[in-house]
């Protein structure tokens, strides 16, 4: 994968990625870890794991509002990772089609940043601010696991989900701000 979408992203950077993807080789193969992964990088296809997972909490815990507000708030956050700075940036992929051990769909939009992982950081920094820092554990094992599956099928750069979770806990910190303001939270 050496210097695969270097460009303006470095020496440095190149080399990261590089070490975590000799490191995910090690356990690529593993069938148990391969099913999860694949899974995972499913589930965060279009924020489906997110959307589920709100419905189930919006309507055990009474709150269709905190749903709808999530969905919105989702939404918004694709809009600018996927169609603003994805443009802005026009990363190569790893690999055009991720890795062929691992049957997953082939994104459409450039490598940087990473929408599940942003998707994923900003879902997780949002329902943890309702939740409270007790539900870390699994909003944050949740986000962890699916922003780990992209480099993981090589469909992303490390550095790419390094950059998606940034961005998305930094746009899920905004949102908590106006989900309380509008009452929300």
């Amino acid at each position: 994968m050496s210097g695969t979408g270097s460009g303006r992203f470095g020496a440095r950077i190149v080399a990261f990625d590089d070490a975590v993807d000799a490191m995910l080789e090690q356990v690529r193969g593993d069938p148990r870890i391969d099913r999860v992964m694949t899974a995972a990088t499913h589930a965060g296809e279009f924020s489906v794991i997110w959307h589920l997972c709100s419905l189930i909490r919006g309507s055990v815990k009474r709150r269709p509002d905190q749903v709808l507000a999530l969905a919105i708030g989702i939404g918004l956050e694709s809009l600018i990772v996927n169609q603003g700075l994805k443009r802005l940036f026009r990363r190569a992929r790893p690999t055009a089609t991720g890795d062929d051990r691992f049957d997953i769909r082939t994104p459409q939009t450039s490598s940087f940043p990473s929408g599940h992982a942003s998707a994923a950081a900003f879902a997780a920094v949002t329902l943890v601010g309702w939740d409270g820092k007790r539900s870390l554990p699994v909003w944050g094992t949740l986000a962890a696991t699916i922003a780990t599956s992209r480099p993981y099928v090589r469909i992303h750069h490390a550095s790419d989900v390094v950059g998606g979770v940034m961005v998305g806990a930094a746009m899920g910190l905004l949102a908590r701000r106006i989900f309380r303001r509008l009452g929300l939270g």
